[in-house]
């Protein structure tokens, strides 16, 4: 995968998976755009590691849920690396907590959709203009969105299935433009996520439970972005892809 003297944006980039995405994106030559919002200190480790693997990168704070911070990271990114954008990968996102119905109120409601959904819709609406022909766009969906997800989660999978719908009718939208979009849809990955939220007998019986018999890992959900954003998937658009050792199938 040759991606010398791409321009890739990655949303969330600081840590676990996007972590990841920036770092083999760096490595196959892009130069990328490392969007952070609560972890500074992770986007500037991100940073060192890419350059120590001779990428080019910068990091840009921002809210996904904030226009005009949006609108800061198109800036930003134009000053860095020019008006065209090749790649752009909406990793930002999360669970928060996991609440029951009884629990949830509309203040909960907003947090979830608005980081999952509507941080995926508006990003990649202020992005589009600088994207052009051979352009690849990677949501972030998970398996939640497939199966509902474990308890108290959701609202979480229910904006994820929401990525994933979005994902197939716009790239019925983009596709005569030759943009390309396609969603991943990662199970149980060994990342911060599942630490905060999954109890570990509930990690270690998902694993058990996976033919492969693991968990999978962030640089595994990089490489499949990787390919996602390259021409190696020229032909690859509209999809919602499973990484999850086999756990589910689509």
């Amino acid at each position: 995968m040759n991606l010398k003297g791409k321009v890739a944006v990655v949303t969330g980039g600081a840590r676990d998976i996007g972590r990841e995405v920036c770092i083999k994106l760096a490595k196959e030559g892009a130069n990328v755009v490392v969007n952070f919002f609560d972890s500074e200190a992770d986007s500037q480790a991100t940073l060192a590691t890419i350059e120590e693997v001779g990428g080019t990168a910068i990091a840009v704070y921002g809210d996904v849920t904030n226009q005009h911070d949006i609108d800061n990271l198109v800036d930003k990114t134009k000053e860095a690396f020019g008006e065209k954008v090749d790649i752009l990968v909406n990793v930002a996102g999360g669970l928060f907590a996991r609440k029951t119905i009884s629990e949830l109120d509309e203040d909960f409601y907003k947090l979830v959709m608005d980081v999952n959904f509507k941080g995926t819709v508006f990003v990649t609406q202020a992005f589009k203009p600088l994207m052009s022909k051979g352009a690849s766009i990677v949501n972030f969906a998970s398996q939640a969105g497939r199966d509902g997800g474990g308890p108290g989660s959701a609202l979480y999978a229910s904006s994820k299935g929401a990525v994933m719908t979005l994902t197939r009718n716009w790239a019925k939208e983009f596709g005569p433009e030759g943009i390309r979009i396609n969603a991943v849809c990662p199970g149980m990955i060994a990342t911060k996520f599942h630490d905060d939220f999954t109890k570990d007998d509930v990690r270690e019986r998902v694993a058990s439970s996976t033919p492969l018999r693991r968990e999978g890992s962030a640089k595994e959900v990089a490489d499949l972005v990787a390919y996602l954003a390259s021409d190696e998937s020229s032909f690859v658009t509209g999809n919602n892809i499973d990484i999850n050792g086999g756990l589910a199938f689509s």
